[in-house]
């Protein structure tokens, strides 16, 4: 049963539709406030790693991050659909439907209840950098392939991070990326060339609006 409180419109609320042996990745965050970075990333992901789709997960909220600031998750989702603007980029608020708080446990629920697809976690550099303190990381690491997103100037940071080095002999070459979402976890791979800084945090603090298309 869907909890009461969550009131999910014209954004999909669950698992997207997808056809067995589909190549996923996912991209799970605020999006508060989605913008065009979060939808270069994903079409990066889906030409570098060989994805059918992306699946943006609209999280209720972030436990390492203050929720003061956060938008409600309804805006946030629809937002999110206007940035995305492709047909390979689903939206989902499959974590508020669920009541699930963590990744890991996101990713465990879609494995279960979707066990014929490929996924990927995708995440940006300055997330491996605080991969470890995340909850039960290394599950997560063991669950699903993960690709980085390089974003300067925390590579350095993240790639020398407690995660990154634990997970060093599960990192595959950059040239073997299309590979990755085949492998069997963990592994990993760090994809440079994206060269955009917008962030989120950034845009909040322009003028306190957001400015999505």
């Amino acid at each position: 049963m869907k909890p009461a409180s969550v009131a999910l419109h014209s954004v999909a609320s669950e698992i997207p539709l997808y056809t067995n042996g589909m190549r996923i990745g996912l991209l799970g965050g605020s999006f508060n406030p989605p913008h065009d970075a979060h939808r270069a990333i994903s079409l990066f992901a889906i030409k570098r790693l060989k994805l059918d789709r992306v699946w943006w997960l609209v999280t209720p909220g972030n436990p390492l991050k203050d929720g003061g600031a956060l938008r409600d998750l309804d805006e946030r989702a629809e937002a999110a659909q206007r940035v995305a603007n492709d047909p390979r980029i689903d939206v989902s608020c499959l974590e508020s439907v669920i009541g699930t708080r963590y990744t890991v446990d996101t990713i465990e629920y879609l494995r279960r209840r979707a066990s014929g697809l490929r996924f990927v976690w995708i995440m940006g550099a300055d997330n491996l950098a605080q991969f470890h303190r995340w909850q039960n990381w290394r599950r997560i690491a063991s669950e699903v392939p993960i690709a980085v997103i390089d974003r300067p100037p925390q590579s350095f940071r993240a790639l020398a991070a407690p995660a990154a080095q634990a997970l060093a002999r599960y990192r595959l070459p950059e040239n073997q990326a299309g590979r990755l979402a085949d492998q069997r976890a963990p592994a990993w791979v760090f994809l440079t060339g994206m060269k955009l800084s917008l962030s989120s945090t950034g845009l909040r603090n322009q003028d306190g609006s957001w400015r999505t298309k």
